[in-house]
């Protein structure tokens, strides 16, 4: 013989009375004796912010033609929309200004921009920095439009002189591009002696914007200007640097060794500073 065994009555018959979702985790909570714990909306904003690199001042301009200009096209058509918030998001990405750790020593220098090494060896420098005519060793540095475009100083010291030069806007990958296009060159007075870096315009970038000033004192790894949408960055080292990056490596501005004093050792280097 079989007998019928009850369910128990649930404690909630009615399902208008049971406790939703929180409330049941609430209810969970009070029987285990633990505390609900929350996240601050002000870890969640850190989050996004160590996320998402700032923009830099210079950009402001340029995002907000672009924001413009996409939300008109948005009143005539859905894809012009689309395609002009891409653009207003790229644009905005190109003035990215990220946060860079440099190594500190003074037996480095470091790569000014970011980007792909494009020239390796002995060239004489532009005219203007008064370097003299003799060949000195040049590292070549290359930024497409999707690089950070901010430029950094190689080597600590002193803003001995920022000379600019009109020219051309041949494609700044070109060996011509470093004397023919439109240019400016930073000269810095370092424990090493005179080294240059100079900006150099390019094919799109018709823009150079320097930051720094004659008579400055900077630190390796200081912003010290930009150059808008493409563009090219050659480092002038006197003698006793010797270059540690090939032709086709990558850099990233402030941090990337891309020449050694030939009484430095990576293994003594262990001091770093974020900027």
């Amino acid at each position: 013989m079989f007998c019928a065994v009850r369910a128990a009555p649930t404690p909630f018959p009615d399902r208008r009375l049971r406790p939703c979702r929180r409330g049941r985790r609430r209810l969970w909570l009070e029987a285990t004796g633990q505390e609900e714990r929350t996240v601050p909306v002000s870890n969640i904003w850190k989050s996004i912010e160590s996320a998402v690199p700032p923009i830099n001042r210079e950009g402001y301009p340029f995002i907000g033609i672009f924001a413009v200009l996409t939300l008109g096209m948005g009143f005539f058509s859905t894809s012009l929309f689309w395609i002009g918030l891409i653009l207003t998001v790229w644009c905005a990405l190109f003035f990215r200004d990220p946060a860079r750790v440099t190594a500190v020593d003074d037996g480095l220098v470091i790569a000014p921009a970011d980007g792909r090494v494009c020239l390796v060896g002995h060239r004489v420098p532009p005219p203007e920095l008064e370097l003299g005519d003799q060949p000195m060793m040049c590292v070549g540095i290359f930024m497409n439009v999707f690089d950070v475009h901010v430029n950094r100083a190689p080597v600590s010291g002193r803003v001995f002189r920022v000379a600019y030069k009109p020219g051309a806007f041949f494609n700044a990958d070109l060996d011509k591009a470093s004397e023919q296009n439109e240019r400016n060159g930073f000269v810095f007075d370092s424990v090493h002696g005179k080294l240059a870096a100079v900006q150099i315009a390019g094919l799109v970038a018709r823009r150079i914007v320097p930051w720094s000033r004659e008579g400055e004192e900077v630190t390796a790894g200081d912003r010290i200007g930009m150059i808008r949408f493409g563009s090219r960055v050659d480092v002038y080292m006197p003698e006793g640097l010797k270059p540690v990056v090939n032709e086709g490596q990558r850099t990233v501005a402030g941090e990337t060794w891309i020449a050694l004093a030939e009484s430095t050792s990576a293994e003594t280097i262990h001091t770093a500073r974020v900027g």
